[in-house]
Parts: C-alpha cells; sequence; structure tokens
C-alpha cells in the first residue's frame, strides 16, 4: 500500500512539474511573440539619426553637435513634406554624398580634419525618450553619421517622424507628430510609448526592454 501511495505521488509530482513547465514555456513563447510584435511596429514606423563623434574630449563632443545641428537643418528641408518613413529613408539615401559633404565642410570649417562616414542601416538603439514618447530598446533603421575614429559618445533622435527639434524641457512632443506614429500602431502601441501613468502598460514596456536588451546584448556577443 506504502509503495503504491509513493508511486502515485512520484506521478502527481511529475505530472506538476511537467505542466508547470509547459506553462513556463507557454508564458515565454507569447511573451517573445508580443514582443516581437510591437517592436516591430515601432520600428517600422521611425527612421532615426545617430551621429557618433571622433572621441570624448570636450573639442570632439562639441564638433559632433555642430555636425547634428547642420545635418538636421538639411534633412529637414528635405523630408519636411514626407508622408512615411519609407519615403524619407527614400530622400534621404538619395542626397547621402550631400550629408557627407555637409559633415566634412562643418568639421573643416571648425578646424578638425577628420573623415566621415555615412549610412543607412538598421542598428540597435538604448531607450531614448522624446518629450513625453519614450521609445524602448531595439533595433531601428537610421542614418549613421561615424565622425573620424567614430570613438566617442554618440547622440541620436528620431528623423521621422520629426522629433528631433522636439524641446525636451517643455516635456512635449508636438501633435503632428504624434499623429503620424499613431497611423501605423494600434491602440496599445503607442500607449506603450506615450509615458501613461498605467501599471500594466508600464509593466509591458519594461517587458520590451527586457528582451530588446537580452537580444542587444547577444547580437554583440
Amino acid at each position: 500500500m506504502k509503495t503504491l501511495l509513493n508511486i502515485v505521488c512520484s506521478k502527481q509530482v511529475k505530472y506538476s512539474i511537467l505542466f508547470l513547465f509547459l506553462l513556463f514555456l507557454y508564458i515565454t513563447i507569447s511573451a517573445f511573440s508580443y514582443v516581437d510584435a510591437v517592436s516591430t511596429d515601432l520600428a517600422n514606423s521611425v527612421f532615426r539619426l545617430h551621429v557618433i563623434a571622433n572621441s570624448d574630449s570636450k573639442e570632439d563632443q562639441d564638433l559632433k553637435y555642430i555636425v547634428r545641428d547642420n545635418v538636421l537643418s538639411y534633412m529637414n528641408s528635405l523630408c519636411r513634406d514626407a508622408k512615411s518613413k519609407a519615403e524619407a529613408i527614400d530622400i534621404a539615401s538619395k542626397h547621402q554624398d550631400e550629408f557627407k559633404k555637409i559633415a566634412l565642410d562643418t568639421i573643416h570649417e571648425n578646424g578638425f580634419n577628420y573623415d566621415v562616414s555615412i549610412e543607412i542601416g538598421n542598428f540597435s538603439f538604448p531607450t531614448k525618450t522624446y518629450g513625453d514618447i519614450s521609445l524602448p530598446s531595439g533595433y531601428y533603421d537610421a542614418l549613421r553619421i561615424k565622425i573620424g575614429n567614430a570613438r566617442g559618445q554618440n547622440w541620436w533622435c528620431v528623423m521621422f517622424p520629426p522629433l528631433c527639434f522636439v524641446d525636451v524641457s517643455s516635456g512635449i512632443v508636438p501633435d503632428e507628430s504624434k499623429e503620424v506614429i499613431k497611423k501605423d500602431l494600434s491602440s496599445e502601441e503607442f500607449s506603450l510609448i506615450s509615458n501613461e501613468d498605467n501599471s500594466e502598460i508600464s509593466f509591458k514596456f519594461k517587458l520590451i526592454e527586457l528582451f530588446q536588451n537580452a537580444k542587444i546584448m547577444t547580437a554583440k556577443n
């Protein structure tokens, strides 16, 4: 009788462990699927600018911001009427030589002799807040400008929709920029990036950060 009871208990324990494992597997797969879907939609909605300084010296960091301002001014004149991310990328792609010339001219005018490389690709980014909009870490399409050795701190923003000129101190993104993002996202996805004071939304945002950071770290190793 005791042996039979031990067998039954042993089977129950095994079934319980199997059930918990399958439940954990289901939750993990569901979380991965959710993060992947949201991250893809967000990445498909924005085109970013990434400027990397030659070094972390004060002179090189100051130069980075001057290059940034001149590039943004030119990009803004080109993409002012762009209606989609694809259109903004197409415009940027056709004017890469002009971007490089602007960066090089700016560098030389400020007394430096660094080279510049320009590329449009898909790059990893950390979480970044623009006024009352936050984009979680992940992979985004961007125009990348590398100054000289490109070993200094970098600067990034969103060129489409135009968030590069957002006054972060005001904490507000213009409604027209939000509308551009909204049209490509579900209501929940837009809530995720809108800094809403909601525990469920905050948890989901942190979940995306966790999975995306792990993905970025794995890719680097």
